[in-house]
Order: structure tokens, then C-alpha cells, then sequence
């Protein structure tokens, strides 16, 4: 990509990711006050929240974190495979936004459940407290795929080696080390992704009762 491109590609992940971060510590906030709070219409409204939250906020921000992590990767040097640091990140990232998305049955079940009548403090407690849960370690996640973003550890994969050795070694070398699984995967990971969103827009996700 040109600078300007990288640029722009950067200032979009980077922003992308801070949103999703931030939004996901709210929605822990928001958590937190629907198990501990005593006003049943503030733990009413937290629920509701909650709903909106997950649907027009931390789930564009994680799929959008997601893609232009990738665009990324791929449009320079670092490469999506040649430092441990961006592989684990990639798996931090991917694992997250998967659970997110299978997630989002359950916040609809309690939003749903905080529309039709007040909560009491034993209504769908379970399911209240893992939301917790679920968030605190989203939480935990993100910071990590952060502190990797900013520390770059561990070096070059043996892929990343091979690579290296490739550009020094010239042209030939260089022909016979491109490997296609790696467009597969990217492409069966989209395609997963998108088959994630589309069946939770169209069964449990917003429409969730």
C-alpha cells in the first residue's frame, strides 16, 4: 500500500479496535448494574442497554477491528503470518468476535425478558452473572491483544524466517515460498464470519425474544 493507504488503514484499525474496547467495558458496567442494582428500572434500562450495545456498537467495531487488522497485515510488510506476535493477536481477535457473536442469543434472552416485566433479583440470575463473565474476559482479551500490538513479542515464525531468507536469496527462492493455504484460510475465515453474522441477524440476534 502507498503511505497515504497505510496510513488510513491504520488510523481505521486503530480506531476501530479503542471503540470496541471501550464499548465492551461498557457493556460490563452495564453488566455489573443489572446483577448488583436494587432499582428494578435502572436494572430494566441497563438490560435494554446492553441489547444496543452489543448490536450497533461492539459488534461493527469487532468485525470492523477484525477486517482492517487483516488489511492491515496484508498490505505490508508485517505480514499476516510472519510474526508470532500478529498470529496470536489474529487468534485473540478471531476467537473473541466468535464468542461475541454466539453470545448474543443469551443478551437477547435478558433484554427480551427486562421489556416484557420488571427483574427480580432471581430472574435469569445465571445467565445475568455469566454476562459478567463473558465481558470481564473480553475485557482481558483486548488488553492483551493490545499489550501485543505495543510490545511486539517473541520474534519472527519459522514462516516469517523462511521469508526473510527468501528476499536475500532472491527471486527464485522467493517463487517457491508463497504458500496458498494462507489465502484459503483467510477466505474460510471470512466466510465463517460472515456466516456467523447472518445467521444471528436473521434468527436470534436483534430479533431475539
Amino acid at each position: 500500500m502507498t503511505s497515504g493507504l497505510r496510513k488510513l488503514a491504520l488510523t481505521t484499525h486503530v480506531t476501530s479496535s479503542v471503540g470496541w474496547l471501550g464499548s465492551v467495558v461498557a457493556f460490563l458496567a452495564l453488566a455489573v448494574a443489572g446483577v448488583s442494582g436494587v432499582d428494578a428500572e435502572t436494572v430494566r434500562a441497563a438490560y435494554l442497554a446492553m441489547h444496543l450495545i452489543t448490536w450497533f456498537v461492539i459488534v461493527p467495531f469487532s468485525l470492523a477491528a477484525l477486517l482492517t487488522g487483516l488489511v492491515q497485515s496484508l498490505g505490508t510488510a508485517w505480514g499476516l503470518f510472519r510474526h508470532h506476535w500478529i498470529v496470536a493477536k489474529l487468534g485473540l481477535t478471531v476467537v473473541a468476535t466468535i464468542i461475541l457473536l454466539a453470545h448474543t442469543q443469551p443478551i437477547g434472552q435478558v433484554a427480551a425478558a427486562a421489556e416484557e416485566a420488571l427483574l427480580s433479583s432471581s430472574d435469569l440470575r445465571q445467565i445475568r452473572i455469566q454476562l459478567i463473565a463473558d465481558a470481564g474476559a473480553a475485557v482481558m482479551a483486548l488488553l492483551v491483544a493490545t499489550t501485543l500490538s505495543v510490545y511486539k513479542p517473541w520474534g519472527l515464525t519459522p514462516y516469517g524466517r523462511r521469508r526473510s531468507e527468501a528476499v536475500v536469496m532472491g527471486p527464485s527462492l522467493r517463487s517457491t515460498t508463497t504458500p496458498f493455504w494462507r489465502w484459503v484460510w483467510l477466505v474460510g475465515l471470512i466466510i465463517a464470519i460472515a456466516v456467523f453474522v447472518f445467521l444471528h441477524l436473521t434468527g436470534s440476534g436483534l430479533h431475539a425474544q
